[in-house]
């Protein structure tokens, strides 16, 4: 991820490509809120957050960063894409590698976002664009690839260096596999597609990260979200998560509706606050008309460095971003 403090006043983030790269850019942008998506609906079919296993999701970030750093390109990567194929397939009703190509730096990046569907198969009709379904999908992703760059490291000889990624890379993944768990066991009211996003965290400037939502974006086809909720570096022991201000420019109500719900859940780390504006995965979905938000800790002192490990994470803190997720998924708003 990226999070280097920009301040614009810009329209939808028209970043230029001269700007240093950083994976999660703040950018202060005017109001431009989309209409709200409309709202989730109530249901009873709430389960007990109990079935949400906090150990268990962070013996997956720990897997993960077993592997080694994950940059695209390396052995690891293609290691931990087997690893997340496999483990979704165990639970969902449906998993597809969604295959994209990237040049940058006369390399070819060969990537892959990772794409699962659980609870009501959706109708689907033939459209001019393919497949596409009829009623009610919410969306919840992350990214899974780490900066092949240390390039926040205070020692410059760790700069070159891939970073592990422990809480920018494996903690919102974690998250959603182990609900991907749950929503085996307890069937969702409504479609939820898990999307986890490649090539997020690349390049040294903007115009090469988000390489995996972008494509996704501009291809949805019949996995096409009514609003999405993305998870990025969730897993700090510090955790700490104001409202991102891009989500809450584009979609006010949607953003509030979250971060209210976690209020009334107790989720002391979901704070009723504005905080930076973030450009991240979720920005290339709400440019196509996805309402999304992003639920993000950029206060975490490790991004982008060497020291981005696992002990800097806890499962507490997956836990609380699940507790939210899970209520939303369950409940509605």
């Amino acid at each position: 991820m990226r999070k280097q403090l920009f301040v614009f006043v810009a329209l939808l983030i028209a970043v230029s490509s001269q700007q240093s790269a950083v994976s999660k850019e703040d950018v202060l942008i005017e109001n431009n809120t989309q209409a709200a998506p409309k709202e989730l609906p109530v249901t009873d079919n709430r389960q007990p957050i109990a079935i949400f296993d906090a150990q268990r999701a962070f013996a997956i970030l720990e897997k993960q960063c077993e592997f080694g750093p994950r940059p695209p390109g390396s052995i690891a990567h293609r290691q931990t894409q087997s690893y997340l194929f496999a483990e979704l397939q165990k639970y969902a009703n449906n998993v597809e590698l969604q295959p994209c190509q990237y040049e940058v730096d006369g390399v070819t990046l060969r990537l892959n976002n990772i794409l699962a569907e659980f609870g009501p198969k959706a109708e689907a009709i033939p459209s001019v664009t393919g497949v596409e379904p009829i009623g009610e999908t919410l969306l919840l992703a992350a990214h899974w690839d780490t900066r092949p760059i240390a390039d926040r490291d205070p020692n410059p000889e760790n700069q070159h260096k891939p970073i592990l990624g422990a809480n920018d890379g494996a903690s919102g993944v974690a998250v959603l596999l182990e609900i991907a768990r749950v929503l085996s066991l307890h069937p969702p009211p409504r479609r939820i597609v898990i999307v986890l996003f490649d090539g997020e965290d690349y390049g040294r400037s903007v115009d090469d990260m988000f390489i995996g939502s972008r494509f996704f974006a501009q291809n949805l086809g019949k996995w096409r979200p009514d609003y999405g909720i993305l998870l990025d570096m969730v897993g700090d022991k510090d955790l700490s998560l104001p409202i991102e201000r891009y989500s809450w420019e584009a979609n006010r109500e949607f953003t509030q509706a979250i971060w209210d719900r976690a209020s009334t859940l107790g989720l002391a780390p979901f704070q009723q606050r504005l905080g930076a504006a973030i450009l991240d995965d979720h920005v290339p979905l709400i440019k196509v008309g996805i309402p999304m938000v992003n639920i993000i800790d950029f206060t975490y002192p490790y991004w982008h460095t060497v020291e981005d490990t696992v002990d800097k994470c806890s499962a507490k803190s997956l836990e609380v971003v699940a507790t939210l997720v899970i209520s939303i998924i369950y409940d509605g708003l």
